[in-house]
């Protein structure tokens, strides 16, 4: 029985970094849009705050 829980501990092993593998190589592409609109929507903001303003 000893000698079968040795050989679990490498079998649970391969399983923790095949999980973990395909969690790291998963597409994170999805949140690019989202993160694009915010930043064009602090550009407009920027622009607009320092469009009347002359301060040189």
């Amino acid at each position: 029985m000893a000698a079968l829980a040795w050989l679990l501990i490498p079998l649970f092993a391969v399983l923790g970094a095949a999980i973990w593998g395909s969690w790291a190589a998963r597409n994170r592409t999805a949140g690019d849009v989202s993160e694009l609109a915010g930043y064009a929507r602090f550009r407009a903001a920027m622009e607009k705050s320092h469009s009347g303003s002359d301060a040189a």
